[in-house]
């Protein structure tokens, strides 16, 4: 218990950790704060924030001075959005591609492709904005790294891999799921092995355990897809197990009652 306190304190100090980026040569910054990943996986959903730096406001209405156009890549579909000279940028949210490694769950990790952002202002250049990025995913922890790290103004790619305190509960679930044909295992052999220990109200705790393994399966965090390998290495065998338990207590039954008559 103690162990998953800490990770999990762990787990939610680095949410708070920054990526930090420098503002423009205006004075501009642009935090991308990730805040969401789809069920399906497919998609990284943050929100860019962009703060405009002095030389771009007019200091009597606090208001741009010229047109504002900001450019996301590597989105799932191409985000542009251009505030008018006078309007105040705000928050918006940027969905960005993430191409997947599900299949090694709970170790599975994620990662889009190269991203970048360019601000416009009137007429002038495109400028590459350095970006702030903020970790408030809960669960997953969040890796920021530049295509060329010796580039400073190379794109860049962020990778999600699931926190420690969250693989530490999936493995603890799938030990769930192997005690339970263990013991379910264990009392049917002595039972049958003894017929007069049999107790006819288990037959109900064999249908329960049964009826459990599905919900605990979905669980799961991230409720791996259907078919992978946790289904074919334990979920599948805990289930058979479950029911040749069930089978043998019902048979140390049989042997029960016939020793009666």
């Amino acid at each position: 218990m103690l162990t998953a306190v800490v990770l999990y304190v762990d787990g939610e100090g680095a949410q708070r950790a920054p990526i930090r980026g420098t503002p423009t040569r205006d004075g501009t910054t642009v935090t991308f704060n990730v805040a969401n990943i789809q069920n399906t996986y497919s998609e990284l959903v943050g929100d860019l924030i962009v703060k405009p730096g002095p030389e771009l406001l007019d200091p009597a209405t606090d208001g741009l001075k010229q047109d504002l156009t900001v450019a996301v890549t590597s989105t799932t579909t191409p985000i542009k959005r251009t505030w008018s000279k006078g309007m105040l940028p705000g928050v918006f949210p940027v969905p960005l591609t993430l191409a997947r490694d599900i299949e090694r769950w709970p170790f599975d990790s994620y990662y889009t492709g190269p991203v970048t952002v360019e601000l416009f202002v009137g007429t002038d250049a495109p400028q590459r904005a350095d970006v702030t990025f903020v970790d408030r995913l809960t669960g997953w922890k969040v890796h920021v790294n530049r295509v060329n790290s010796a580039n400073q103004t190379s794109p860049y790619v962020v990778e999600l891999q699931r926190s420690a305190s969250t693989m530490l509960f999936a493995i603890v679930i799938l030990l769930i799921f192997v005690a339970i044909a263990a013991i379910g295992l264990y009392v049917a052999i002595q039972t049958y092995r003894d017929p007069s220990k049999f107790q006819s109200p288990l037959t109900t705790w064999y249908a329960a355990m049964l009826f459990a393994v599905v919900p605990l399966r979905n669980a799961l965090p991230g409720s791996p897809v259907f078919g992978s390998w946790i289904d074919l290495t334990i979920v599948l065998w805990v289930l058979v197990a479950l029911v040749i338990s069930m089978l043998l207590y019902i048979a140390a039954w049989a042997r029960a009652t016939s020793k009666k008559t």
